[in-house]
């Protein structure tokens, strides 16, 4: 196993170490949406207010966000197996005392443990997975990373639904426990640390200071993104303090971790021309993607009046495709230069937020599921080729670390991407809201005769309208049903800029490595 582990042959023992690594990443990233659909059924049980619900949510991300990037450092000191051991350990422990809480304070508490326990899970498992197989095998071992990565996301609110509605909210908890076992019974037995690690040295010191600034920098950025437009961001002292607390940290933190002998996240590793640039597509790209996800079912569950199992039929189609397609994608970066994959992939995403920026309030499922599946062909082509092109030229030593900070911008890009989306919206609601107000008045002919068309259909039903009164209430809330719909549009079509320009950017990476070449990234 020792030589599978290094980028052997042995077939078995890869899928094994594979499996062995995927179980606690899906767990784990679904644990990120499971409980979303949950927090009114908490909510009630726990006897706590609709602010004070959200910091189930919030901990768990907080959490999080701290230990990914700090995550290479741990397994430098406890060893990769230990350290991912442990993690799974904390996670399965934690989402039993969430299940068993009794008050919002302690399922809180637990939330915390288990957003630690989980934050090591996803960075950990690439790593293996990446020195597991040979270069020319990575884009495979990658997609069935992808597939944990990428649908666990979907199936989360899913998941969480049909077992909140079932049996009870503490049973998205409960679930984690036998898969959790598994998973550490999986990693005992098949995962190893591989002899050219790096290993925490007797007498190196500790650097407490990025520590501490990893932890108040990125845990007040992540309140701030999930907290913020629920506050009116810098209208609040609160997300106004918090922001320059984040700020701060997180620039001196760079400063620091820079020219420190031995950084709690080594940053150097952004000298690769291709690891550098491939972050910034990982942060941008799951910036509009997660937006994508979270504004879709918003549009047909607030102006379309689909059910949260519609909307869910209208996600489900485009996840499978993602599904699916990801096994070929890998095996193709074996045969094409993965920047082209990449290319289209992005080309892809472009198309389908046009797509969706073309919506209306007529539309048929048939149109709604359309523009999904085209994102689900753009994502399998996405994240594929982008984690292969990213990690091509990493050295084995820096794997960990390189993996950490990986995970950590393709977290805070879908954190910044829900924050932006959501704002985005209300505030262009408000736009158009206005603009449509401007036309709805006696003096506009326009609007006097809709409202007299309006009135007429009303009387044609049979009810009985003793005066325009109700023709104009009638009309103003489908002019709010136009405004909001008019502000999903104009998001949609912000992200089609974005996904085209990275398609341009995206080039400036290296060629990668193809066939059956060398290890550019082992250690010499």
């Amino acid at each position: 196993m020792q030589q599978a582990q290094e980028g052997g042959a042995g077939a078995a023992g890869k899928w094994l170490v594979t499996a062995s690594v995927m179980i606690p990443t899906m767990i784990e990233v679904l644990d990120t949406s499971v409980a979303n659909v949950a927090l009114r059924h908490m909510q009630g049980s726990l006897a706590a207010g609709q602010e004070e619900i959200t910091w189930v949510l919030t901990s768990y991300l907080v959490a999080n966000a701290v230990v990914i990037p700090m995550s290479g450092w741990l397994a430098k000191v406890m060893g990769r197996k230990r350290y991912l051991m442990a993690s799974v350990a904390l996670f399965t422990v934690a989402s039993l005392l969430c299940g068993m809480a009794g008050s919002l304070s302690t399922l809180v508490l637990f939330r915390i443990l288990q957003g630690i326990g989980g934050g090591g899970m996803q960075p950990m498992s690439q790593a293996i997975l990446l020195e597991t197989f040979p270069p020319h095998e990575r884009g495979l071992a990658l997609s069935v990373y992808g597939m944990g990565v990428i649908v666990a996301p979907i199936l989360g609110p899913v998941l969480g639904g049909w077992l909140t509605d079932n049996w009870s909210w503490r049973w998205i908890f409960y679930i984690n426990l036998p898969i959790g076992l598994l998973a550490q019974f999986m990693c005992w037995s098949f995962v190893r640390d591989p002899a050219y690690q790096q290993r925490w040295q007797k007498g190196e010191r500790v650097d407490y200071l990025g520590l501490a600034l990893l932890v108040l920098g990125l845990g007040s950025l992540q309140i701030v993104l999930d907290l913020g437009q629920q506050h009116d961001w810098f209208g609040s002292s609160f997300i106004l303090a918090l922001s320059v607390v984040a700020g701060v940290c997180l620039f001196t933190l760079v400063f620091w971790e820079w020219h420190h002998e031995n950084p709690i996240v080594n940053l150097r590793v952004f000298k690769d021309r291709s690891f550098a640039l491939g972050n910034v597509v990982i942060f941008f790209g799951f910036f509009a993607f997660f937006g994508s996800i979270v504004l879709l079912p918003m549009f047909l569950q607030e102006l379309m009046g689909y059910s949260a199992f519609q909307a869910g039929m209208v996600l489900s189609p485009g996840g499978l495709i993602t599904l699916a397609l990801m096994p070929f994608v890998g095996k193709l970066t074996q045969r094409v230069d993965a920047r082209f994959l990449l290319c289209f992939g992005l080309l892809a995403s472009a198309w389908s937020s046009y797509y969706m920026s073309g919506y209306n309030l007529d539309m048929g499922m048939v149109t709604a599921i359309t523009g999904r599946n085209l994102q689900g062909v753009g994502l399998a082509f996405f994240f594929v080729p982008l984690s292969f092109l990213t990690m091509a030229y990493i050295p084995r030593t820096e794997m960990n670390n390189a993996s950490a900070v990986y995970n950590l911008l393709r977290n805070l890009g879908g954190s910044f991407g829900t924050a932006f989306v959501t704002t985005m919206v209300a505030r262009r609601g408000q736009f158009h809201h206005l603009r449509l107000a401007e036309h709805m008045g006696y003096y506009n002919q326009a609007f006097t005769s809709g409202v007299e068309g309006v009135r007429q259909y009303l009387e044609g039903l049979g009810m009985h309208v003793q005066s325009g009164v109700e023709a104009m209430a009638a009309l103003y809330r489908l002019m709010q049903r136009q405004a909001a719909a008019l502000a999903f549009l104009d998001v949609f079509h912000l992200q089609m800029i974005i996904f085209l320009c990275l398609s341009g950017a995206m080039w400036i990476m290296r060629r990668p490595p193809r066939g059956k070449a060398p290890d550019p990234g082992a250690a010499h």
